[in-house]
């Protein structure tokens, strides 16, 4: 449809017609189906005067029911402007990849667009026009359940595989039926709420909220996203829905952005909650004046902002360049042509889990994991005739995460069918050993799977937290291994010391004790589709481990926040960093540092770093600097390494970070080679948000360090003019 066109459409609707577009419904309120909806119902008005007007609906289930939902609306709208339809993809529609926090422990940019884009296809063949994703709320708290669907808490990290999501997604034709519109989200600071409790308040400085927080949403909106979500939080003390600063003033006037932005789940309704709204109409009027498009399930819009237009309150200019940007994205999806855009039966039999994405996400579950710890235990040899699979995760099905479709668990790959598959003469014993609830006590599995333990060869311990556990929702005060897990480690471990650990999670947890106990300790995450087969093929050597941390482990759940670029102090602790300093700013009960630091992440060979140069001393803010790591595979096997690229500012105006990830490289190198891997630093990678938030850079000295964080190996300084 030409411009031209889509105005006269807009020229034609009544007031009524426009607010309709505005309107976003839950599928469920006309087709009955399972999925799963995270909030409140909005007051439950007439289906059909819904269905003439609304302008979109989330939360179906396939392609048969996108198109019956289309039809039913495009029958009764004299209009005929075809419905969105949207959904949350996450980490994959039917074929599950890891969750976006083990996605970022991969710090493969490529490999991160190559499940965006399987997803892609999967969700576009669902009927899929908007998928809420991606994700990148910068967090530093894994209290906080929702961890698990960021990439990392370092904003540049954040940034890129955000970036990878959405133009991977997105392609470059929308119109194409294949190709799928996203919406960032949860603009802004979502991921930083109060206690690590979600959806509590935020409050920060503008300087932290620049350099922490807004980058990752900039980055997705600079790769071209359509759509953004305003978070549920209060930020600073006004819910970002209704927040004109940060809509009105960051996000379309700064940024010039001029897609559609939509609420999320009853989050208009929830300002009346908040204490900021009179009333449901005065929360309408508030969001409206934001700048928020679509309100979101809640019918608020439909129920009052037809009467604020008519009354003034709301200027009807306003109120038609809400309208016309949805009409566009619906343009632009093509859906004035074709309504059902990618939605094909056929192609989801054809689509859904075959060979080609299981291998995409069985490669992504592999590049994710990392092996924390090492004591010659992994690989497990193939000469071992028994081995003990031991633990609540030893035979669980359950290891996809959270905003995984229904069902979408039947599908995983448990470990023993992954073991099972790689070495079929295996004798495998299988004991649960205990439970792993939070609150669960029941041990009486324990001494069978001790036993179970003392007769293997070797022993695989599977422990984590449930899949519930963590997500939207899941906010937890304590993050040791849930139940009675740890009377099991101590038990397997003590019985057989030829243990290795796997651990299936969603967040970041608390293993303190277990790393004192445990020779070897394999972090997988929640690793979607192909979990058992990528498992067993880490376990067993078939393939190397070369994650890094995207979010460091703490030693005490009381260390959070705990950002590895965080600032120095007038009092820093000296190092070691092993024990209490009187006057400084330290714990008296355990170490500043985390018990694994952010980039941290072994393999089964080894690697050294040779040599940083850099290509000047001194550099012009016209100029740049040519960094040069040189990087040797030091092992007996192939490995892959990420090379980061860390920077330091020892002095300028305002406190900077005593490290900070400004580039990243993973390569691949045999035993014995030897790479040269290439950075360019410019002037722009040195600006920081000053102490009136304007972004520059300050003459002086800098340093640049190899390695990863508190652990930087290699540092060479180079002077700004």
């Amino acid at each position: 449809m030409t411009t031209e066109k889509l105005q006269a459409l807009l020229d034609s609707m009544t007031i009524r017609e426009k607010v309709g577009q505005l309107v976003q419904c839950n599928a469920g309120q006309f087709i009955q189906n399972d999925m799963e909806i995270t909030g409140p119902e909005g007051e439950l008005l007439p289906a059909e005067d819904l269905n003439r007007v609304m302008g979109s609906v989330l939360t179906f289930e396939d392609a048969a029911q996108a198109k019956a939902l289309q039809d039913r609306h495009l029958a009764a709208d004299p209009k005929k402007i075809p419905l969105l339809l949207m959904l949350d993809v996450i980490h994959g529609l039917r074929t599950t990849y890891p969750i976006p926090l083990a996605m970022g422990c991969s710090f493969d940019d490529d490999l991160m667009a190559e499940c965006a884009d399987m997803a892609r296809k999967e969700s576009a063949v669902c009927g899929v026009h908007v998928t809420f994703n991606p994700m990148v709320d910068t967090a530093r708290d894994a209290r906080w359940g929702r961890i698990l669907e960021t990439s990392s808490e370092e904003p540049l990290l954040n940034s890129r595989m955000g970036a990878a999501v959405v133009r991977a997604t997105q392609g470059e034709d929308l119109s194409r039926p294949e190709n799928v519109a996203c919406c960032v989200k949860h603009f802004a600071a979502y991921g930083a709420p109060e206690g690590g409790r979600d959806y509590n308040t935020v409050d920060l400085s503008e300087r932290t909220l620049r350099e922490a927080y807004l980058p990752a949403y900039k980055a997705c909106l600079d790769a071209g996203a359509r759509l953004i979500m305003p978070s549920f939080n209060a930020l600073n003390g006004i819910p970002s829905v209704a927040n004109r600063w940060l809509m009105n003033r960051v996000l379309r006037e700064e940024w010039g952005f001029n897609g559609v932005v939509i609420s999320d789940y009853n989050a208009v309704g929830e300002l009346v909650t908040h204490g900021v709204a009179e009333n449901l109409k005065d929360a309408v009027r508030l969001s409206m004046l934001a700048g928020c498009d679509i309100d979101m399930v809640r019918n608020a819009y439909y129920l009052y902002l037809e009467d604020l237009v008519r009354d003034g309150v709301v200027p009807e200019e306003m109120l038609d360049q809400a309208v016309l940007r949805v009409l566009k994205l619906k343009n632009e999806l093509g859906l004035f042509e074709n309504p059902y855009h990618g939605a094909d039966e056929e192609a989801e039999k054809k689509l859904y889990l075959c060979p080609a994405h299981r291998e995409i996400a069985r490669r992504a579950a592999e590049e994710s994991a990392v092996l924390l710890k090492n004591e010659g235990i992994l690989p497990l040899s193939d000469r071992i005739r028994k081995a003990a699979l031991i633990g609540p995760f030893a035979d669980e099905r359950h290891l996809v995460g959270f905003w995984s479709r229904p069902g979408a668990w039947k599908d995983a790959v448990t470990l023993p069918e992954g073991i099972q598959a790689l070495l079929p003469d295996l004798e495998l014993i299988i004991e649960r050993g205990c439970g792993a609830e939070i609150g669960d006590t029941d041990e009486s599995g324990i001494d069978r799977a001790v036993e179970a333990a003392r007769s293997a060869d070797a022993v695989i311990l599977a422990l984590g937290e449930p899949e519930n556990d963590s997500g939207e929702g899941r906010s937890r005060a304590t993050l040791t291994l849930p139940g009675p897990q740890m009377t099991l480690a101590r038990r397997v471990l003590a019985a057989n010391p030829n243990t290795a650990v796997i651990l299936f999670n969603g967040r970041p947890l608390e293993l303190t004790e277990l790393d004192e106990l445990a020779p070897a300790i394999l972090e997988m995450w929640y690793p979607g589709t192909e979990a058992g087969n990528a498992a067993a093929r880490l376990l067993f050597g078939r393939a190397n481990p070369c994650g890094k941390l995207s979010a460091g482990l703490p030693r005490s759940v009381g260390q959070y926040p705990m950002p590895y670029n965080r600032m120095n102090t007038g009092r820093p602790k000296p190092q070691p960093d092993s024990q209490a300093f009187p006057f400084t700013s330290c714990y008296l009960d355990t170490p500043n540092l985390p018990l694994y630091s952010f980039g941290h992440g072994l393999s089964y060979t080894t690697f050294s770093y040779e040599s940083l140069t850099l290509d000047r001393t001194v550099m012009r803010p016209e100029e740049s600097v040519r960094v040069t790591i040189r990087v040797r595979n030091t092992g007996s096997g192939a490995g892959k390494e990420v090379v980061q690229l860390y920077l330091r500012d020892p002095v300028a105006s305002v406190v900077r970070p005593v490290q900070q990830l400004i580039d990243y490289r993973k390569i691949s190198l045999e035993p014995g080679e030897v790479k040269e891997v290439a950075f360019t630093v410019t002037e722009e990678q040195l600006r920081f948000w000053d102490f009136d938030c304007s972004f520059r850079s300050e003459p002086g000295t800098f340093e640049l360090s190899t390695g990863y964080a508190d652990h930087l190996l290699l540092t060479r300084t180079f002077v700004l003019q």
